[in-house]
């Protein structure tokens, strides 16, 4: 993984899950987690592409990182990749209780999807989420 990944914090988290970060950082995250690359290191906004640590089924269903928050089918293969043991890290670590009824649109549930399967991340690895 790239030296310049991103930490994750619970307050970090918050934020997005709060809809403070835009959703370019919340893909930048997830895809630096799955091995994604800049095609052009330092073109801030730029594509990412698949590098030697991306998942070969996320390599090859998508060779360029996929706008998780924008897209439908990628949010879906996010979500089909939290382990069910960690389905409820929201929940547990974070005390997210879901969003209410009239805030419930695609783009902030996929949010919260990045933010499950960050977390998931973190406990695959055997790493605490820091304040």
């Amino acid at each position: 993984m790239a030296p310049s990944v991103v930490p994750l914090s619970r307050d970090l988290l918050d934020r997005i899950l709060a809809d403070r970060n835009s959703d370019r950082l919340v893909c930048e995250l997830v895809w630096q987690r799955l091995g994604y690359q800049p095609a052009v290191p330092g073109l801030e906004g730029g594509v990412w592409t698949a590098g030697s640590e991306t998942p070969p089924d996320w390599a090859a269903a998508y060779p360029e990182a996929p706008e998780l928050i924008g897209e439908r089918p990628a949010s879906v293969r996010l979500t089909r990749s939290i382990p069910a043991v960690h389905k409820q890290l929201l929940k547990e670590q974070l005390g997210f209780g879901g969003y209410r009824i009239d805030e419930l649109r695609p783009r902030l549930t996929r949010r919260a999807t990045a933010v499950s399967w960050l977390l998931a991340w973190l406990a695959q690895r055997g790493d605490p989420l820091p304040e």
